[in-house]
């Protein structure tokens, strides 16, 4: 059994046989971990042997399977997990040793202890091809773009600017204009917030993207445009919301086919943020006219899927359909494991801080209306949940505004701008 030492705590190897596992401790190992899927070939003992093995010689265990082809950044994470648990030295095998080393690699260079570059250096030097972990950090730095929450505290909402490290070119996803319902007070705070943002870290805006109108605060779109002169964008049935909306409104002059964005996007629609692919998913469901859009191996699905411990969105509002967001949510949970998903609100619950980060993986193992869950018990669930919300504080104040690209009303004779309110014209007032 041939034993490389890669640093003071981690050592990888080939497979090693029951004997030699039984050495180990010996050798002054207290983890081993196993980077071998099973059934690889006929003479592999397997994770179950492996595991009683390493129990009867008191080390810890861990299975962490992989193949070279199909490494994702959770693996390399579980990986570097298991070796950061070790009470002493790990011992990790493959094949040959060079997944394990692969896994350490990639690692080292995402927490920007090793550069890129000194990858292959570092496994020729160790007696390993390390091409494939040099490969991977250059297709993953390809597709991930750098990412800036901002936490509106009185919307609970989140705002993005999503980079492209190679260019500097940036896009902002779904900004605030701070508006205050009880004086009628607008201002800009958030949205100079992202602004300054941007300055700080050298950023070229090119996008100004809105998922859709939103409900809840009034968009900072139209606002950042004049600031930046960046291109405004929504997806395409945003027509259909205006159509809903001018008639609950009673507003004739609205129009109604979404000229105050620069851009309408179609489903499947490609698009660039500096040299990073990204693309378009209609999302409806929360309402007619939500998307996501997939920037790299990062996904911003807004009002479709909260944390994990929080769920989903509501699908009551005019046009909203629970069977439908069902069938949106089940599109993003088909992206690869390790998309990363960036929500559009989070409520804090237990008072907990805010967080907007997770992944397809997580989930699909652990949200609380998916995980286990079926077509028809998630409606029922939607559909019963949504009976006892009431409706956003702000919604006939913001999709006045959010329909027009944030665009707030203009002045009239006084000077003044005058927000316009139906009465009776929703259903779900809360009188207790």
């Amino acid at each position: 059994m041939s034993v490389i030492r890669i640093s003071e705590k981690l050592s990888v190897s080939p497979q090693p046989s029951a004997d030699d596992i039984k050495s180990l401790r010996r050798q002054g190992f207290a983890t081993l971990i196993n980077n071998r899927p099973d059934a690889e070939d006929a003479a592999q003992p397997g994770t179950d042997v492996e595991s009683q093995e390493a129990e009867q010689c008191g080390l810890s265990y861990a299975y962490v399977p992989v193949t070279l082809g199909t490494i994702t950044e959770a693996d390399v994470r579980a990986f570097q997990k298991a070796v950061d648990a070790s009470e002493g030295p790990v011992f990790a095998h493959c094949k040959s040793g060079t997944r394990s080393l692969t896994l350490h690699l990639i690692g080292e260079v995402l927490d920007g202890r090793m550069a890129a570059e000194d990858v292959v250096e570092f496994g020729r030097a160790h007696g390993f091809d390390s091409s494939a972990a040099a490969a991977w950090l250059k297709q993953h730095a390809a597709r991930r773009p750098r990412v800036k929450g901002l936490f509106d505290k009185r919307t609970w909402s989140v705002q993005y600017v999503v980079s492209d490290p190679a260019t500097g070119k940036c896009a902002i996803i779904d900004p605030v204009l701070d508006f205050d319902e009880k004086s009628g007070a607008t201002a800009t705070i958030n949205a100079d917030a992202i602004l300054g943002y941007v300055r700080e870290n050298g950023l070229t805006v090119e996008w100004i993207l809105d998922t859709h109108p939103h409900a809840d605060h009034f968009s900072a779109a139209h606002y950042l445009k004049e600031k930046t002169g960046a291109r405004t964008a929504i997806g395409g049935r945003v027509v259909d919301v205006q159509k809903l909306w001018k008639r609950i409104y009673n507003w004739p002059e609205l129009a109604t086919d979404g000229s105050q964005w620069d851009h309408l996007f179609a489903h499947g629609e490609m698009f660039k943020v500096g040299s990073i692919d990204a693309k378009v998913m209609f999302s409806p469901g929360h309402t007619l006219a939500s998307i996501t859009y997939v920037v790299g191996d990062a996904a911003f699905v807004h009002d479709t899927l909260f944390m994990p411990e929080s769920g989903t969105a509501r699908a009551d509002f005019p046009g909203g359909d629970a069977r439908v967001l069902w069938k949106s949510i089940q599109d993003i949970l088909a992206l690869p494991d390790d998309t990363r998903i960036f929500t559009g609100h989070d409520y804090q619950p237990n008072g907990r801080a805010p967080r907007w980060e997770s992944t397809v993986a997580e989930q699909k193992k652990s949200n609380e209306h998916l995980a286990g869950v079926t077509e028809e018990q998630f409606v029922e669930l939607r559909r019963r949940r949504d009976k006892t919300l009431p409706l956003p504080k702000l919604i006939l104040h913001a999709l006045q505004v959010n329909i027009r690209g944030g665009r707030l009303p203009e002045p009239e004779a006084n000077g003044k701008r005058y927000l316009k309110f139906p009465l009776d014209a929703l259903q779900g007032a809360a009188w207790e």
